[in-house]
């Protein structure tokens, strides 16, 4: 689907991080000599946003901030990628694709399920 390199402030590929995804997860990989993937579900996503600070807008570039629900990468950014809206708006598409296919809502990251509590007030009254 999409890979990327994290960029330095001028936009140029100088790092160890990349960032990367298909139509089920996104992937970072960090290190150059001692390397860690980390990798979400793209289901377990919640929210996205974009910044871009003036350097960023110069150079192309922007971070996406992720929210998600997982446990080990909790909530992270995407620094310094070029084409950052096309980026975020894949991404929002798949993640929304996902959560279909797994027939997520929201309530599940809620922690509770709203039809429990209606149960609850139903068996009260009888």
């Amino acid at each position: 689907m999409w890979k990327e390199r994290k960029r330095i402030w001028c936009g140029l590929p100088f790092t160890f991080t990349t960032y990367s995804g298909d139509e089920t997860r996104l992937f970072v990989d960090k290190g150059f000599l001692n390397k860690k993937q980390d990798e979400v579900q793209l289901y377990r996503i919640l929210d996205l946003s974009v910044s871009r600070s003036l350097g960023q807008r110069i150079f192309g570039l922007g971070t996406i901030q992720i929210c998600s629900s997982d446990k080990t990468l909790g909530d992270f950014e995407l620094k310094n990628i070029k084409h950052v809206m096309q980026v975020k708006e894949e991404l929002s598409r798949n993640v929304e694709i996902m959560r279909d296919k797994k027939r997520v809502t929201s309530r599940e990251f809620l922690g509770h399920d709203e039809y429990e509590h209606e149960n609850e007030y139903d068996n009260e009254e009888n």
